[in-house]
């Protein structure tokens, strides 16, 4: 008898790229013979933290809809990491979440390299809809550099934390599965000198 899928499987296989669509980008075609491998698909112990942990990492880091999912596409490559769930992964930081990363990506650099830029000024850009000349000259000020570093802190942060909650949620799952099909204790004798 069948199963449903849990709701989360559910939502991964309705957001993820689908093997075909990813193989038809004409920017992964390239590629296209190696990302169509099973192994980058299924889902596995090793697989699933590492994309989680290089979802996290593109999707935060990126912040770019489409070029994130090309960036999981290319990287699970030498990770060896599952594609659908880095490529679900990315979609944490949407139009919703991308105000609070910046922000706060821009208050980790200033207080990680001592540099000066000001969060003000990118809720006044965001809330008077500036024009690309004024979000070129707040990004070229102290703004680049201090948003670049707190952006690779914070994913880098939200990568190793997403794997090692992957990898314990993934043996706690397996542990459920086992104990729901009866095999969750093993009597092994013991001998006792």
């Amino acid at each position: 008898m069948a199963r449903e899928p849990g709701k989360f499987a559910a939502w991964v296989r309705r957001n993820s790229p689908r093997r075909e669509e990813l193989i038809e980008s004409r920017w992964l075609r390239p590629f296209a013979h190696r990302i169509a491998h099973s192994e980058l698909w299924r889902f596995t112990r090793r697989s699933v933290p590492r994309g989680v942990s290089l979802g996290l990492f593109v999707g935060i880091f990126l912040l770019i809809p489409g070029i994130q999912i090309i960036g999981v596409a290319m990287l699970a490559l030498p990770c060896r990491a599952n594609i659908p769930i880095g490529a679900a992964m990315t979609f944490l930081s949407n139009p919703a979440t991308t105000p609070f990363l910046l922000a706060a990506s821009i208050f980790v650099g200033n207080r990680a390299f001592g540099l000066h830029a000001d969060v003000t000024t990118l809720s006044t850009l965001f809330s008077e809809g500036a024009s690309l000349a004024d979000w070129a000259a707040w990004f070229f000020s102290d703004a680049a550099p201090a948003l670049l570093a707190g952006l690779f802190i914070i994913s880098v942060i939200a990568a190793a934390l997403g794997y090692v909650i992957a990898a314990l949620f993934w043996r706690w799952w397996i542990g459920a599965k086992w104990r729901r099909r009866g095999h969750g204790h093993i009597d092994v004798p013991v001998h006792t000198p």
